[in-house]
């Protein structure tokens, strides 16, 4: 297991950091980056690609007054990209508070060697350990106390789901609550905050011909037949529905012929998740959510040998992946080149594996065009003025974080800002 280690930042490394970040990580070089063959190098053309920041003064101005001496801040934006979502955390703290330490997955900040560990820790980076995370939640505390605020990513696993706030865990307001009891200690008017971002990514034009090679590339390297039939969406549907198909059969499930994908899907997560709950003698009664920690922790103690352990978590994996889809793909009418792209690089995620290529795109995806990131930043909530209970505060903060994606989102849609096509996922 490891061992929490402290971060170490160095204001210096930080504000270099910074600068590459917002060059070669975000936007790219000014006169290379549209240019051939110039623009096929992802350090040139922004790693991210994100070439534009629409991120009004008012919003900065309400996250910057919230950060500072007097006050404990724990930052919490929405997740629905890997690597890019840290590359806009740098960017927003850079202009809030430089020195915000970040959470970070152990993988990332220990997994890499020692000289990347001195690095990331260098870089303020808090490695989040599962089942080992005191240590990280102290010295988190012990930060915020500074002033300097803390960033962490409440819906944990990138989703791939920009325009859905998924479920929060409650890290961010158990950490507030305990460094507003500290912080009163000594000042009866410390206040501390958590502080809500979101962002929506859109591409600034029509990427359907990078889409579809992209979707080619991942149709290929599954195997699906079919290759470059039908229109995007149909094309991604299938590609689920013959994955679906595939774990079906390896489960021994029985598929109906006709029924949707959303059918399917919640009959399969329904039997699978039975069988979970007898492999660890759980209450068969409990939600996905709730078996799925316990078959983490049930697998972390060890106690049965280890052929049952992998029975146990290859149904762990197989659930988490089918139920990735969430509701949200079969709510609305239409599918945007935004949406599309999620599933695919969800896709790529989750099932494309074994090649160089596949994991560099599993840490650094690449997108399939220029994208503008719009960050909104919604009502901090003050725990010193707030009575409710966790759950309640975590309610309250995930309707805020919704409330202003689904705001940006209509903003767009009025000026026309997306390129939709009929949703073969939606389901009445």
């Amino acid at each position: 297991m490891d061992v929490f280690v402290a971060p170490r930042p160095n204001p210096a490394l930080i504000n270099m950091m910074t600068i590459v970040n917002r060059i070669v990580m975000l936007r790219g070089v000014p006169g290379f980056r549209d240019l051939l063959p110039f623009n096929r190098l992802a350090g040139l053309r922004g790693v991210a690609n994100v070439r534009h920041i629409d991120f009004p003064s008012a919003d900065q101005q309400r996250l910057q007054a919230r950060c500072g001496e007097g006050q404990a801040t724990f930052i919490t934006p929405n997740h629905p990209e890997f690597f890019t979502d840290w590359m806009i955390d740098k960017e927003i703290v850079s202009r809030v508070s430089p020195l915000a330490a970040s959470w970070a997955t152990h993988g990332v900040v220990n997994g890499l060697g020692r000289v990347m560990q001195k690095f990331w820790l260098a870089n303020n980076l808090i490695a989040q350990i599962p089942g080992n995370n005191q240590a990280a939640k102290a010295h988190s505390v012990d930060w915020a106390l500074k002033g300097h605020g803390v960033l962490l990513h409440p819906e944990g696993g990138v989703g791939w789901h920009g325009d859905y706030v998924g479920p929060l865990l409650p890290g961010a307001v158990e950490m507030g609550l305990e460094a507003l009891q500290r912080g009163r200690e000594t000042n009866k008017d410390f206040k501390a905050w958590v502080a809500p971002v979101v962002w929506k990514l859109a591409f600034t034009g029509n990427v359907e011909r990078a889409l579809a090679r992209e979707c080619a590339y991942v149709e290929k390297s599954l195997k699906i037949a079919g290759s470059g039939d039908g229109s995007l969406p149909e094309r991604v549907y299938r590609i689920y529905s013959d994955l679906l198909s595939r774990d079906e059969q390896a489960f021994g499930l029985t598929a109906e012929q006709g029924v949707s994908y959303a059918v399917r899907q919640q009959r399969a997560l329904a039997e699978l998740g039975q069988r979970l709950a007898d492999g660890i003698a759980a209450d068969p009664g409990l939600d996905l959510a709730e078996l799925l920690r316990r078959s983490r922790r049930w697998l972390r103690e060890g106690k049965k040998d280890a052929e049952e352990q992998k029975r146990v978590r290859k149904l762990a994996e197989t659930i988490q992946r089918i139920q990735r889809v969430g509701s949200w793909a079969f709510a609305d009418r239409t599918i945007t080149q935004e949406e599309i792209a999620e599933h695919l690089k969800r896709i790529r995620n989750d099932y494309c594996k074994g090649t160089l290529r596949d994991t560099i795109n599993r840490f650094i995806p690449q997108p399939v065009g220029p994208r503008c990131a719009h960050i909104r930043v919604p009502q901090p909530l003050g725990l010193h003025d707030y009575d409710g209970s966790v759950d309640e505060a975590l309610a309250v903060l995930r309707t805020r974080m919704q409330e202003a994606v689904t705001k940006i989102v209509t903003e767009l849609e009025a000026a026309s800002g997306f390129i939709s096509y009929p949703n073969p996922f939606y389901h009445r």
